[in-house]
């Protein structure tokens, strides 16, 4: 699991997942948000403008990055 280090929260899902190099677009991550492969605290996540706090884990793709503010 990578650790990631937040400058504000909340930040939007879907902007994690492209700033983060897990989306190769912002069109791409709600997409995949919508379709349901994301999840978030383990529970699937389809609101591609969640509010993600520090803390939080998100899994796409076999990926998993837990969230920290600064």
């Amino acid at each position: 699991m990578k650790d990631v280090k937040l400058k504000k929260e909340p930040v939007e899902l879907y902007k994690i997942l492209k700033f983060e190099g897990m989306a190769t677009s912002g069109g791409e991550a709600k997409t995949v948000i919508a379709d349901g492969k994301v999840s978030v605290n383990g529970i699937i996540e389809t609101q591609k403008s969640k509010k993600i706090m520090s803390g939080d884990v998100i899994e796409y793709n076999a990926e998993k990055i837990r969230l920290h503010f600064k």
